[in-house]
């Protein structure tokens, strides 16, 4: 099966500006464009990426807090029917809603509903990543796991609790997490960033300096995972990754997501290469 190539849509990424004078920029808008410029196909694997969002979403919903990232799919009205009946959700994360909903029901046969409501909502999302057409977004989705299990366990250790307790899915790396006394958990070998988080949450007691050190490693990573791709949907995919990175930063940051946001156009004239292909 051929990708789909998106040559204009591609080049109109550099079009999208970051006002110097306000405090961000409008990163669902911009969402919003794009999915109207891809197939529908695509625009799944698109709205599967923002999916992490409405999981952040809903154990907050679920938990009675207030917060709402708006890069999320769905509004918090939609999420709140979604708890109460899910129809949007991928069946992977609808499955954690039904079973939390009714722990007697069918569905908790094959959910732990002893663990955390969070905890078995994101796992079920990057199970649902795992599947997806993209290899970006599969291979972002297994990074972005790891990533912010090393951080959640270098955390629950610090503090004396147990790591098990903080790790989402399975697998290798989160087997280590759990099993392993060493400093680098035995995966440096594994995981080439694991040394520059470690050291980001250890070391870096200014939240907002270890935040930005810990979101650098995901925008190189994003970056790499999608070097080879110039017009498909998994160049898209690594060019809403960081516009999700700039979307932050502009709310923790103003000045910071402006120079993150002039990386990320500088970064795209590397991907002007249609005379080429």
């Amino acid at each position: 099966m051929f990708a789909n190539e998106y040559y204009c849509l591609v080049a109109g990424l550099k079009e999208y500006s970051l006002d110097a004078d306000t405090k961000g920029f409008d990163a669902r808008t911009i969402v919003s464009e794009i999915l109207e410029g891809v197939t529908a196909a695509d625009a799944r694997e698109v709205r599967l990426l923002y999916g992490y969002y409405d999981c952040e979403n809903m154990a907050a919903l679920r938990a009675g807090r207030s917060a709402h990232n708006p890069l999320g799919n769905l509004t918090r009205e939609e999420l709140e029917e979604e708890l109460k009946a899910p129809k949007r959700l991928p069946e992977a994360v609808a499955r954690v809603v039904r079973a939390y909903a009714d722990p007697e029901g069918e569905d908790a046969e094959e959910v732990d509903t002893a663990q955390r409501f969070e905890k078995e909502l994101f796992g079920a999302y990057y199970a649902a990543c795992a599947k997806a057409g993209s290899h970006f977004l599969r291979e972002w989705s297994a990074f972005d796991r790891n990533l912010r299990n090393v951080s959640a366990a270098v955390t629950a250790r610090a503090a004396g609790r147990a790591v098990e307790e903080v790790v989402v899915g399975d697998g290798d790396v989160a087997d280590q997490l759990q099993r392993s006394s060493a400093a680098d958990f035995g995966l440096r070998g594994e995981l080439p960033y694991i040394d520059a988080v470690i050291a980001a949450v250890n070391d870096e007691a200014n939240l907002v300096e270890k935040e930005h050190k810990i979101d650098l490693v995901r925008w190189n990573e994003a970056t790499e995972l999608a070097t080879f791709d110039y017009f498909d949907i998994n160049a898209i995919l690594s060019y809403l990754a960081r516009i999700n990175i700039v979307a932050r930063w502009t709310q923790l940051d103003a000045a910071r997501g402006r120079e993150m946001f002039a990386r990320l156009m500088a970064e795209l004239d590397g991907k002007e290469l249609i005379d080429k292909k």
